[in-house]
Parts: C-alpha cells; structure tokens; sequence
C-alpha cells in the first residue's frame, strides 16, 4: 500500500489518515454575513479513490444529510483508502428556509456549471464544482421526493455505463434506474468532465425515515468497500439483486377529488390492477387509477387531496415485479425489525421528474 501525501484544499493541509472541516465561502447575504459551503474531507492513510457524497442540492430534501451525518461518525480515515468529501448541505439558503430553491427562487441543480460572477444559484455551484466534483472519480449524490411525496430508495444513473452498474449493483437499493440527463444538473456537469455518478432517490423531502437512511448509509458503505476504500462486504456476493428498468411511467388522477390508495411505493403491481380510487367530496363518481405496466410501485403522492391530471404514482416497468416486490419486503423487513412502529411510507418525485 502506498502512503498518502498530504490532501491539500482550501489553504489547509491535510495530513494522511487525518480529517478536518472545511468552509469555502459562497456570498454575502442581505445581512451582510457570509455564507458557506461546509465539507468534511477524510484523507485516508493510504492512496486511493477520491469520492464526495452529497446532500440537500434541493434544500428540503434532507434525507441525505442524515446518511452523512451516520457517515461522518461511522468512517475513520485512519483505516481509510483514499479520500472521502462529505457534503451535508449543498444548498444552506433552501435548507434553512426549508426551500427546494435559492432565495433568487433558482434551482441549483439546473445551474451547473456556475460561474464566480453569476447569480446566487450560479456562484454556489460553480465552488461545488470546482472544489468538491472536480477532485473526485465518483460522486453519490442524493435526493427524496418533493413534499407530500415518498420515493422507494432507488439508485439513478446514466444509461451504457457498466461501471456505474456494477457501482451501483453494489449499492444495493432495490431499483435502479437508467435515467437520461438533464441540462445543468450534477451529473450532466459531472459526466461532461469524466466524474462518475449514483443518485439515490428515497424518502419524502422535509422528513427522515429509517428505511431511507439505513439504505443509504449501508449503499454508500458497499459502495465504498466495492473500490476497496474500507474493509467491509460491498454486497455483491449477496442473494438478493437490485431490479433494472429503463422506462418509468406516471399515473394521474382522472378527476380531482379524494383519493383512496390502494398501493404504496415498494409494491408489485401488473397492468391493470387497482393503484387507488378518487372520489368527489360526498364519495360520488369514483374513478380506479390503474397501472398502465407490470413494475414496482417506486414513488407515490401521500396527500389524498388531489386535482385532475395530478402524478400520484410512478411505476418502474420490470418483469416479474412480484419477485422483487418479496425482495423489497425482506430489506424493509431487516431494517425495520428493531422499529417499535415500522414507518416506511412511499410517495413519488425525484429530482428528474417535475
């Protein structure tokens, strides 16, 4: 193993097998305070990889910084191979003011790659970028649902990549979907200049639960031991396979009204069969939403108010769901087990969806 040198950012120094904060400021707000990018780097004792994972791009998806912050505590430099970045807020304004957006209501996630002289949304991505992405091979980036919507943890990536496969094969959640780029996203940025992706999708924006933390906590961990950076199981020799899908389809309300679900995220279902029923205010003219496909049920709306032409659930087309619906209920079921009130609900909307 070879010793590594000294990881060198923002003015400081980091010695081999050592970590430290870091604070790379952004602006100056109407206050007239600074404002700043934090990340924790973990310079491993050994040479290796160099990998960031991410959160709240979108300031009120916070699922991730609950996985970062069992990360932050969990890994040790000292026994580390390579470099870890920790970022559990990208975007501060919108986490604060509990806010998918900037206060110049941009999405920063669509203002990539920046510039040090552009707006708000453009000077935080361009320190992003340029101190964070641009140091790594590999990010894991992620997100959850808007409000009011649940995402089954699922892992993103860019289709014809088989190493972001295997990556995220290891990763372990219990979809993976191949998903097209949007322009000035991340990973668009990212896959322009050569770093790799994962995003994973799990949860509901503005709440924590324990299926989406454990699952993340545990895919960034596999990932991780899969590049050899620590020294655990990188789950790939486990019985249980991720399902694959290309396509993913929505279901909208036919009516507005009340709805009844009848599936929630994680569920098999095949086409035709019940998803939920939507019903005027006295239960008057019920119409069934049905699945148009055979897949998993990986996103769904969690308010029952709804309005005509409303995404209330999002469908993975993949063979055989039913088998990956047990799949799905065995993992809920390991990590829920010690859970006195097991609370995993599903709702829909991801980053890639409006």
């Amino acid at each position: 193993m070879i010793t590594a040198e000294p990881f060198i950012i923002a003015g400081q120094s980091i010695a081999a097998g050592t970590q430290a904060d870091v604070a790379f400021p952004v602006t100056t707000m109407a206050t007239g305070t600074t404002s700043s990018l934090a990340v924790r780097v973990l310079h491993g004792a050994q040479a290796g990889p160099a990998v960031f994972v991410s959160a709240a791009i979108h300031g009120d998806e916070i699922i991730g910084t609950a996985v970062i912050q069992r990360l932050a505590q969990e890994l040790d430099p000292a026994t580390l191979t390579g470099t870890v970045m920790l970022v559990p807020v990208a975007n501060i304004f919108g986490f604060i003011t509990h806010s998918r957006y900037l206060p110049d209501r941009r999405d920063l996630n669509r203002s990539f790659p920046g510039s040090a002289g552009g707006s708000l949304a453009g000077q935080l991505a361009h320190i992003f970028y340029r101190e964070v992405v641009a140091r790594c091979t590999l990010g894991i980036d992620i997100h959850s649902a808007a409000i009011h919507r649940y995402n089954l943890p699922q892992i993103r990536i860019k289709a014809g990549n088989r190493r972001l496969v295997e990556l995220a094969m290891a990763f372990g959640a219990p979809v993976i979907i191949e998903s097209p780029l949007r322009d000035g996203s991340l990973r668009d940025q990212a896959q322009k200049h050569g770093v790799d992706m994962l995003l994973m999708e799990a949860g509901e924006a503005l709440r924590f639960d324990r299926l989406s933390i454990e699952t993340g906590v545990e895919g960034v961990t596999r990932v991780l031991a899969h590049l050899g950076m620590i020294e655990a199981d990188d789950g790939l020799s486990a019985v249980g396979v991720p399902a694959r899908a290309n396509r993913s389809v929505w279901v909208r309300s036919p009516r507005g009204g009340v709805m009844q679900a009848v599936r929630t995220s994680g569920d098999p279902v095949r086409q035709g069969e019940v998803l939920a029923r939507v019903a005027g205010l006295f239960g008057e003219g019920a119409e069934e939403l049905v699945s148009p496909v055979d897949g998993i049920v990986i996103g769904h709306a969690t308010l029952p108010v709804v309005h005509q032409g409303d995404a209330l659930f999002h469908i993975a087309a993949i063979d055989h769901p039913e088998r990956v619906g047990r799949q799905i209920d065995s993992i809920t079921e390991a990590i829920l087990a010690s859970e006195p009130q097991g609370n995993a609900q599903g709702m829909l909307d991801e980053d890639e969806v409006v």
